[in-house]
């Protein structure tokens, strides 16, 4: 059963040193912010990191990385403009990197959650990234295998969740969280919303059975994020979370 806690804090006391932790968010955008420093402030250290980048400026990710906190960071871009944090470690040999393309980073957490061994892909092949792995050629093309990711906790952020732990995701936050929170061991999400109500079940992304911490904490502030979260409580459907039935969009055509 999903259990829903008051705090960021209470959500993450069980991330423990060196556990395997898959981050939420395309950069910024989805990113579960508040739980990241509830992971700063728990003192969890020697972790591996699994996330689309390796932070930006002096948030979230970044700063779990100037602290030292980060061994390892599997990731698609480790290197921007605003990645200073990961820069210097990295050069100073204080951190792990494993460079993955994003198409296989997604696919890989995908595979991990659907349980599956691992999976041959074009996307790397001849170059280093595919350096001591196994690689076949099917049908005239050539391929390497590449193997699922899992983590021990998964830290990711949703637009709301009903009473039993069901969640739905805004727009392009939705990104990564529903594939790690399939691929870890213990999902942590945090939530604009715990809504009153069941989700209609047409509009559910991640099934409860995928969830196993959530926290309430309100961090879209702008009108339209306001409409909607309440037209969620309110039992009325939006047409951005999928919700409207045929008969709905025929009636109004």
């Amino acid at each position: 059963m999903t259990e829903f806690v008051d705090t960021a804090a209470e959500a993450v006391a069980s991330v423990s040193n060196g556990a395997t932790v898959l981050l939420g968010g395309f950069g910024n955008a989805g990113q579960p912010m508040e739980l990241i420093d509830a992971l700063m402030e728990s003192g969890a250290t020697d972790l591996t990191v699994v996330n689309n980048n390796a932070g930006q400026a002096d948030a979230g990710l970044a700063l779990l990385i100037k602290e030292r906190r980060v061994a390892k960071i599997i990731c698609s871009f480790p290197r921007q403009s605003d990645s200073w944090h990961f820069d210097e470690a990295y050069r100073a040999g204080e951190i792990e990197l494993e460079l993955v393309p994003q198409g296989n980073l997604a696919e890989r957490l995908r595979a991990g959650g659907a349980g599956i061994g691992g999976f041959f892909t074009p996307t790397g092949y001849g170059t280093e990234l595919a350096a001591g792995k196994e690689t076949r050629e099917i049908e005239g093309r050539h391929y390497v295998l590449e193997a699922p990711i899992r983590g021990d906790f998964a830290l990711i952020k949703a637009y709301a969740a009903d009473p039993h732990g069901n969640l739905v995701y805004r727009k392009t936050a939705r990104n990564f969280g529903p594939v790690m929170a399939t691929a870890a061991a213990h999902t942590i999400v945090q939530v604009d919303e715990v809504l009153e109500e069941a989700l209609d079940p047409e509009a559910i992304i991640t099934p409860s059975i995928y969830t196993d911490t959530i926290v309430g904490i309100p961090t879209g502030s702008g009108t339209k994020q306001r409409e909607e979260r309440e037209a969620l409580a309110a039992g009325r459907r939006k047409p951005c979370l999928a919700t409207k039935t045929a008969a709905e969009l025929a009636a109004e055509k």
